[in-house]
């Protein structure tokens, strides 16, 4: 003998909150305060500084590093310490998880990036792949 059951209404799921999202990149102190007065010098306003990727070198890909002067529609933003980072969009894959430094030795000074999504680097260290 069989018994036939009434299927159970369920109540739909709560919506999940959204979780907050990681910031795509850090940026280190030492990083924040060259920023800070790179922008000092420009004399212009400026609405922070633009990091992207681009085709160069043996590896592959070349970060860039330039002055912005408006946000653009796509960027990423990161906001830190009282600078604005904007991300290119077409740099976002490449740099997840990476960090921004700033590093002075005796003979050079720039801006380091470690970047977790590198798989290699050329021997002069002017280029990366991932």
């Amino acid at each position: 003998m069989s018994v036939e059951t009434a299927p159970v209404a369920r109540k739909p799921a709560a919506p999940r909150p959204a979780r907050p999202r990681p910031q795509l990149m850090t940026v280190t102190d030492a990083a924040v305060s060259r920023v800070k007065e790179l922008l000092a010098q420009r004399g212009k306003p400026t609405a922070g500084v633009r990091i992207g990727v681009r085709s160069k070198g043996c590896s592959g890909l070349s970060y860039t590093l330039e002055y912005a002067d408006e946000k653009g529609p796509r960027d990423e933003v990161v906001e830190t310490q009282g600078i604005t980072v904007l991300v290119d969009p077409k740099a976002t894959l490449f740099l997840i998880g990476t960090e921004m430094d700033y590093v002075e030795e005796k003979l050079k000074a720039g801006f380091v990036f470690k970047n977790p999504n590198e798989k290699g680097r050329c021997g002069c260290g002017e280029s990366f792949h991932v």
